[in-house]
């Protein structure tokens, strides 16, 4: 189902992707980070619904079918490196930078942060093309 979606993202030189694409991709990256540590917990789970009906201005019905497509796009995507690179180069740079703090709350959503999904999401920053520091005051916000 999501084949032609991941060849498209990964071409050697795609384009940038359409709103809708953009949304499903940042928001399989989100469940991504949840599910990094084994655990893909319900808070998490309703964080990231929160995000992304907040974040697109979605109706239930269609944040429901962008998770649930999410969740799809995200157990076929490939490893996490290809994504997260191919993500960089199709999504603006002011939309990655919301993700990742987006990704801080989906981490900090079950109240434990697992050594998994902080070392995943310092690899994700780093190949989204984000600086540690900007990671860091993204983290700030979110606990703050």
């Amino acid at each position: 189902m999501f084949a032609d979606f991941i060849k498209r993202l990964t071409d050697p030189a795609p384009d940038t992707l359409p709103d809708g694409d953009a949304r499903l991709a940042l928001t399989a990256l989100l469940v991504r980070i949840a599910r990094s540590d084994n655990v893909y917990s319900p808070a998490e789970k309703a964080r990231i619904s929160q995000i992304v009906e907040h974040r697109y201005a979605l109706a239930p019905a269609d944040r429901d079918a962008l998770l649930a497509d999410a969740e799809g796009l995200e157990a076929e995507a490939p490893d996490t490196v290809r994504f997260t690179r191919a993500i960089k180069d199709a999504v603006a740079y002011d939309d990655r930078l919301a993700v990742v703090e987006a990704m801080w709350k989906v981490v900090l959503a079950d109240g434990t942060r697992a050594k998994e999904e902080d070392a995943l999401l310092r690899l994700v920053t780093n190949l989204l093309g984000i600086s540690d520091m900007d990671s860091n005051q993204a983290r700030k916000r979110v606990e703050g």
